[in-house]
């Protein structure tokens, strides 16, 4: 589910938070690193979960509506098209899901279906639900289609949705477009109503785990030699003006360059290029790219960029 430059941004952040608190506990922030990753498979689950809890508090309004004493021919035989969609149901039908939802206590939705119910009114409001609640005949094509609409304009940008996130645990601020997106790449991978939904992993495989811990601990425990291969190429800027951010993001950048020999250059500059443009200041990639790119043609010269791999020093 997580990309490299998702772990090079957690990477940074348990670095940051290690140095902020002046602490030299390894073992405690990259278990900190770890659970913060860790935690957006809970993310993941909770976003899945509110399609779920959509289609329920759906159908329970339906049955409830059915139930009135003066209910009306239309609410006695309800179009169900949307609590039947077959897209949808291939989630809520999801043992493995569902298993997980139980064991990790994930209810945060059904605890506060306010959001749901919010969301659900937005959702029966528009010309979306309109165009598709217009029959009562369900196709898993436009099933797909329409779940992947619902997702994508009505779930995913939500803004009170957001703030709850954001409320419930701060970490998941960075995380919630990796999540969105990784779902929305599931629901379009949807083929038929007999799909199995297979959850996402946090990371692609092992080498990605390791790739976290080994970035982490040989930034954090060669911070001060990194420090001294660039302290000659900040020009104006003393190094106790450069701030902290992009200290640990050159930290982090010299670390790949030297301790990392399959990753490309181009993608280890790159990569940090777009953490210092998210992270720090305005002119901050700027200075990152100067003085990365002064060390790589150092390397150069003293055949010091141990690259292996076809293309991997271009």
């Amino acid at each position: 589910m997580v990309n490299r430059r998702h772990i090079r941004s957690k990477v940074l952040q348990a670095i940051y938070a290690m140095t902020q608190n002046q602490s030299d506990q390894l073992d405690v922030y990259e278990k900190y690193l770890f659970n913060s990753l860790e935690n957006i498979r809970e993310l993941y689950l909770l976003m899945l979960s509110s399609l779920i809890e959509l289609q329920k508090v759906e159908n329970d309004f339906l049955e409830v509506s059915a139930q009135k004493h003066l209910a009306t021919p239309q609410e006695k035989n309800p179009n169900k098209k949307f609590v039947n969609n077959l897209a949808l149901q291939i989630l809520s039908n999801s043992e493995t899901l569902n298993n997980w939802l139980d064991e990790l206590h994930i209810n945060q939705f059904h605890v506060n279906d306010q959001y749901i119910k919010t969301l659900l009114q937005e959702i029966k409001a528009s010309e979306l639900y309109k165009h598709y609640m217009r029959n009562g005949v369900n196709d898993f094509k436009e099933d797909k289609e329409f779940l992947i609409k619902l997702f994508t304009d009505f779930i995913a940008p939500n803004e009170k949705i957001y703030e709850f996130l954001e409320d419930y645990r701060i970490s998941w601020i960075d995380d919630i477009p990796v999540v969105n997106t990784a779902i929305l790449k599931q629901l379009e991978g949807l083929k038929d109503e007999n799909t199995y939904f297979k959850l996402n992993k946090v990371f692609k495989d092992d080498e990605d785990k390791e790739f976290a811990k080994q970035l982490f601990r040989k930034t954090a425990l060669n911070a001060d030699v990194f420090v001294k291969e660039y302290e000659d190429k900040t020009r104006n800027w003393e190094l106790d003006r450069i701030a902290e951010i992009d200290s640990i993001i050159l930290n982090l950048g010299v670390c790949e360059l030297q301790k990392f020999p399959s990753i490309p250059v181009k993608v280890t500059i790159n990569e940090y290029l777009e953490l210092a443009k998210e992270y720090s200041t305005p002119k901050s990639s700027i200075f990152i790219n100067g003085i990365l790119d002064a060390l790589v043609k150092e390397y150069r010269e003293d055949n010091k960029l141990n690259k292996i791999g076809r293309g991997l020093i271009e």
